[in-house]
């Protein structure tokens, strides 16, 4: 059973954290709790703001409105020793091409004050053997790996993942999420992940918010998503005349029931198909584009 949460266990606490460029309003309230050696993702469609949410998160970010503070600190005021507190790993880096692995790791090693060993560091990102590669001669799945020992040799508590896997084939992908895994469960580093890849988050977060239309529209586990987003399920099956039958319903359970009551027995290609991360995610973007629909309408009608 997992322990109580306490306040000293909140890496990162947001709230009703704003965002305007103009007159448009990219965040409208965002609320946040990330807490201590978890793997938090955070989903939402291009333009939801999840950049300027983790940028301000960052500290490279002024916001509007709302408090902030990251491992104990509001972002804004963040120090050096602060910033040696927290990793980033950016979505497209492609700096000192022709280093060498190994040296390119030393290097950024001499700026922080307790930094990991980098040979040690090399074996745990899986890149001991190409220590001597430049930079420009790695893989896509090996510069990823890089990017994630410099995003780590200052040891930090909190690393930033900004779509991490993006254009990585089936194996690079599966080899750094087991990296994150290892990172998360034997570190005890605090990973907030940004991605559009929905089998990705399910697979490595602890929990997942969905950021749609500048505010938060559910966050909890997978599981917990799936039943809050009021998704329905659907119940198929083989009717007596063979006809192939489909129905939804929120109480798959009930309807599976009833027709076994029904039938006095065995139904026939019986399958229950419950709802889905993706369904949930696509619920929640098409629920805010209602609201959305629908306050512009209710201004227009006020104008």
């Amino acid at each position: 059973m997992t322990p109580p949460r306490t306040p000293a266990d909140v890496v990162v606490e947001a709230r009703d954290v704003t965002m305007a460029y103009g007159d448009a309003d990219v965040l409208r309230g965002v609320d946040l709790d990330i807490h201590r050696g978890e793997v938090f993702a955070l989903l939402g469609p291009n333009g939801a703001g999840k950049t300027t949410t983790v940028e301000i998160l960052e500290g490279f970010r002024r916001r509007s409105g709302g408090e902030v503070r990251v491992l104990g600190a509001d972002p804004e005021r963040g120090d050096d020793a602060w910033r040696g507190r927290i990793g980033l790993v950016l979505q497209s880096w492609r700096d000192h091409p022709r280093w060498r692995v190994a040296e390119l790791l030393g290097h950024f090693a001499t700026y922080y004050p307790d930094p990991r060993d980098p040979a040690e560091l090399l074996a745990l990102v899986g890149l001991t053997g190409q220590a001597d590669r430049q930079v420009n001669r790695l893989s896509g799945g090996q510069r990823r790996r890089l990017d994630v020992a410099l995003g780590i040799v200052g040891r930090p508590e909190l690393l930033f993942l900004d779509e991490p896997t993006t254009g990585f084939d089936p194996e690079a992908r599966h080899e750094f999420h087991l990296l994150v895994e290892r990172l998360a469960r034997d570190e005890g580093v605090t990973v907030l992940l940004t991605t559009h890849d929905l089998a990705e988050a399910e697979r490595l977060a602890d929990r997942i918010a969905m950021l749609v239309g500048g505010r938060i529209r559910a966050c909890g586990t997978p599981a917990e998503l799936a039943r809050r987003a009021a998704a329905q399920a659907e119940v198929r099956w083989t009717a007596d005349d063979g006809t192939p039958r489909r129905e939804r319903s929120e109480d798959p359970s009930r309807l599976v029931w009833e027709l076994h009551r029904d039938a006095d027995g065995p139904i026939p290609g019986l399958e229950v198909r419950r709802p889905t991360l993706e369904d949930t995610y696509l619920h929640m973007v098409h629920r805010a584009a209602d609201d959305t629909d629908g306050t512009e309408d209710a201004k227009e009608r006020a104008a």
